[in-house]
């Protein structure tokens, strides 16, 4: 999975907490799932807002996937890079990249992905993906 067009990602710091670190003094693996969460909490800020009705228009993430390519460690400054991948009629995948600047070069340490879907919690079914979201969150939104 690579980065194929940056006009549509999202950029945001990650936070490393010393609790998210593991014996080995880097960023324990199940911790990875925590930063997409805020990255595509960020994403979702940027693009649609965060104005809107979780009841009626909410999402469950169906699957997680990641891919580690590098150590974090505590004295990093991760960036997180999120972007939609693709729009079906009630789910959305959401990529991330994690990437360090280590001696002037910028590294991936992580990439993964998030198949959510939308929701309406009130009447407990899946609902097809908003018009507005997928005019803002489409890959070919400016």
């Amino acid at each position: 999975m690579t980065l194929k067009s940056a006009h549509y990602t999202v950029q945001s710091p990650v936070f490393i907490r010393f609790s998210d670190l593991d014996a080995m003094g880097h960023v324990n693996n199940a911790v990875y799932l925590s930063y997409f969460e805020e990255a595509r909490i960020a994403f979702f800020k940027e693009r649609i807002g965060l104005n809107w009705n979780w009841s009626e228009n909410g999402i469950l993430v169906v699957r997680n996937e990641i891919d580690y390519k590098a150590p974090i460690f505590h004295n990093d400054a991760p960036i997180a890079k999120t972007w939609c991948q693709s729009i079906g009629r009630s789910s959305l995948t959401i990529n991330y990249e994690l990437v360090l600047t280590r001696s002037g070069s910028e590294i991936i340490a992580s990439t993964g992905s998030t198949v959510i879907v939308c929701y309406n919690h009130k009447e407990n079914r899946t609902t097809a993906v908003p018009e507005e979201w997928k005019q803002k969150l489409s890959p070919s939104a400016t």
